[in-house]
């Protein structure tokens, strides 16, 4: 992993209050505390914030009232306003860490240094499946002996060769016969109301609950999904899974498209643990880019993570996980599932902050897979 400044630990402790977005953020010119990436997202979060909100430096003690919607920023950096921006952007682009081998294995057989399997074909698809089945751990041991313990250490994991090549293009080919039928739509960020979305994210994506005609092994690879998380249930943090979305299938379509550094879950809806399943063979990031880069809390370092064929990654959706997807300059794709923890998700349910749109719709876990 890279080293970061201490400048760098700060600022991913920092992020817009409403869509979790941390580049390029304005603070708030009251309580100077809170931070947005635009008036807009400031001005339909103040009935919130409000509540919170106080002059900062106040040494006298008087009373005010706040106004009804107080300007984060009402010039944008640089023009000589008195507001101040949080974040400028990085002097140089830093190079790709060192330290991922800590936190990636291979679903095909024992961890591997650095995370590469040394072996071609294992991403070309040339290996025989029902072989790899053989060797292949069972959910509950790679749950237990591998998955649990590096998401309580690292707060990342990531399992290599997952499904295996055949089933894998299997699901890629459900993928892409969604795609090519037009199914997809342009991601949104938490609030819709704002023009600026698609500076934030750049990805086309459709929700997919695993019924629908063709989309079968989709499915398969939720049910897949369901039993690794199901065996690190009740061991990964406090957290008790009692649920997940359905499945954000995802599509960045190169030409430069990507999503800025931001949190899936800054306010605690109810998302506990995001897991991302690539499907994207033969990658190459110093040609097609698309790197996910994360930057766990309190870690002076960051990781790299190649969107590689068959590559399942988990992370914490919470705020330890700052996380961006860099430009992508061929097409990407990835399906995301986010797992619920109970009782965050029913503390979320009763004050309303259950998540805009389909990342807000709770499904049961799918039942234990048929070990054949």
């Amino acid at each position: 992993m890279e080293k970061r400044s201490v400048l760098d630990l700060e600022r991913d402790r920092q992020f817009c209050e409403l869509c979790g977005k941390m580049e390029n953020l304005l603070k708030c010119g009251r309580c100077r505390n809170s931070f947005y990436c635009s008036k807009d997202h400031q001005k339909q979060h103040w009935k919130k914030h409000k509540l919170t909100c106080k002059e900062a430096d106040n040494t006298h003690g008087s009373k005010q009232t706040p106004e009804p919607e107080p300007a984060a920023d009402d010039k944008p950096p640089g023009d000589g306003g008195a507001h101040e921006t949080h974040q400028q952007k990085e002097s140089a682009e830093r190079a790709r860490g060192d330290g991922t081998g800590d936190f990636i294995t291979n679903a095909e057989g024992p961890a591997v240094v650095g995370g590469e399997s040394g072996d071609p074909a294992a991403e070309d698809g040339s290996k025989n499946d029902k072989a790899n089945d053989q060797a292949r751990p069972s959910p509950q041991k790679l749950a237990v002996e591998y998955v649990v313990p590096c998401m309580n250490k690292h707060g990342v994991c990531v399992v290599d060769n997952f499904l295996g090549a055949d089933t894998g293009m299997r699901v890629f080919e459900d993928v892409k016969a969604l795609h090519d039928m037009g199914k997809f739509t342009d991601g949104q960020v938490v609030s819709q109301k704002s023009d600026s979305t698609k500076d934030i994210r750049g990805d086309k994506i459709t929700w997919i609950e695993g019924r629908e005609p063709g989309c079968e092994k989709i499915r398969f690879l939720m049910s897949r999904m369901d039993d690794l998380v199901r065996y690190c249930n009740g061991k990964l943090g406090n957290y008790t899974i009692n649920g997940r979305t359905k499945a954000m299938v995802a599509c960045y379509p190169g030409k430069g498209t990507g999503y800025v550094r931001h949190v899936d879950n800054p306010n605690g809806d109810g998302r506990c643990v995001t897991c991302i399943y690539y499907l994207n063979k033969n990658w190459d990031p110093k040609e097609h880019g698309g790197i996910l880069r994360i930057f766990p809390e309190g870690k002076a370092q960051f990781a790299d993570i190649e969107p590689k064929f068959d590559r399942l990654v988990f992370f914490w959706s919470d705020r330890r996980t700052p996380h961006e997807v860099q430009p992508a300059y061929v097409t990407r794709y990835a399906i995301t599932v986010w797992y619920f923890d109970a009782d965050e998700r029913a503390r979320a349910k009763e004050k309303y902050l259950t998540g805009a749109g389909e990342k807000g719709v709770k499904v049961e876990l799918n039942k234990p897979s048929d070990p054949s």
